[in-house]
């Protein structure tokens, strides 16, 4: 007998009761699990308790900071993160960006841009799971590139420092790199790096690129206010100036 396959779940962290049943029904409605929390504690406890697929996370909860429970959810998952809240600020959008979110949606909204941006991020995430599901079958264990004191294991999905553990790195934050170590010494536009990493939905005017580009720096360099592994060149776009070879 086949296995049953689980509908998606997605956990909606909100202290507005109004705003997380209008999000409830519209989520239901298109068969996703549906699970709430009004609070950070709850939102962790929930996650301990049971799978989820996807967070949206209200940044204002409250007296709590939903920066600081991006934060703390990120460190402890690899779950795509979709911020819904009332801070239209730019600085919050780009620290939102930088602490892992994989989206930002301000309020007001419509619930079918929130349902557009939710099943975007969710093909996003099962897109890299698939890729690498597919590139295991087909053989490609030895798929590794070194770059300083690095290891990019493409199958496995892992960035390693030497013998050292993994360092976490989001869905969106491995694309970038494995985009990166596969163009070494090329300059590549924000253009370019869009159309390199499928499946986001980007606007014209998005700058979740340089946002992604500060994180990974965040985790690779050994200083990220000076970095030597990616590179700005200046009205152009980025360059990965590492020294890569196949491993």
């Amino acid at each position: 007998m086949a296995s049953e396959i689980r509908p998606k779940r997605i956990l909606i962290v909100d202290d507005e009761e109004p705003v997380r049943t209008l999000l409830r029904e519209c989520f239901e409605l298109e068969g996703y699990g549906v699970s709430e929390a009004e609070s950070g504690r709850a939102a962790m406890d929930s996650l301990a308790s049971a799978p989820v697929d996807l967070v949206t996370l209200d940044l204002n909860l409250g007296g709590e900071n939903g920066l600081e429970l991006a934060r703390r959810i990120r460190a402890q998952r690899n779950v795509p993160i979709v911020m819904i809240t009332g801070k239209g600020d730019t600085i919050d959008r780009v620290v939102g960006l930088e602490l892992g979110a994989d989206d930002y949606i301000a309020k007001p909204f419509h619930v079918r841009e929130v349902l557009a941006r939710v099943r975007a991020v969710l093909r996003r995430y099962d897109g890299a799971n698939s890729g690498s599901e597919t590139a295991a079958a087909a053989g490609l264990a030895g798929e590794r590139y070194a770059f300083e004191s690095w290891t990019l294991d493409i199958p496995r999905r892992e960035l390693k420092p030497g013998n050292g553990p993994v360092q976490e790195l989001t869905t969106a934050e491995f694309n970038l790199l494995e985009m990166f170590v596969k163009r070494p010494g090329r300059v590549l536009t924000r253009d370019t790096i869009m159309d390199l990493l499928k499946g986001h939905d980007w606007s014209p005017l998005d700058r979740s690129i340089d946002s992604l580009i500060v994180r990974v720096r965040r985790k690779i360099e050994q200083n990220s206010d000076t970095p030597k592994l990616i590179k700005t060149v200046r009205g152009v776009g980025y360059v990965f100036a590492a020294d890569v070879r196949r491993v």
